[in-house]
């Protein structure tokens, strides 16, 4: 049993044409700063992860997506410090726009077989052998 507030964290592997993975890096200011992870945030109140993921897209990536676009894969469920992370990871391939980092932040495009040349957070690090098992 924990006392640690539950964060509930939506997150998204976008794939490209040629099966390689966006991964952006956390910028300077921000907890765990200068790890790569896969864009995504905090799903609001009355929010759904996907729409969540549509938000975030846009706002970090520039880029637009729909809710049919997003397929659930798989979760990740890690205990930090001060609180508990709960985050779905969805898989995407369509999606309209040239992805950059509209917030400063460094993007890359990452074959699944060289995530673990990517320093990511502990929530993160789970999920490289299945992303490595659907590529």
């Amino acid at each position: 049993m924990t006392d640690k507030k539950l964060l509930l964290v939506a997150a998204c592997a976008l794939i490209d044409n040629d099966g390689r993975i966006l991964l952006a890096q956390r910028p300077e200011g921000k907890t765990l700063a200068g790890l790569w992870e896969f864009p995504g945030g905090k799903v609001e109140t009355g929010e759904t992860p996907e729409a969540c993921l549509i938000r975030e897209m846009e706002e970090e990536l520039g880029i637009t997506t729909k809710a049919d676009c997003l397929a659930p894969l798989t979760f990740a469920s890690h205990t930090y410090d001060d609180f508990h992370l709960l985050m779905p990871l969805f898989v995407c391939r369509r999606y309209q726009g040239i992805p950059s980092g509209q917030e400063g932040q460094a993007i890359k495009w990452v074959r699944a077989k060289d995530l673990r040349d990517y320093p990511m957070p502990p929530a993160d690090e789970p999920l490289i052998p299945i992303l490595q098992d659907l590529l």
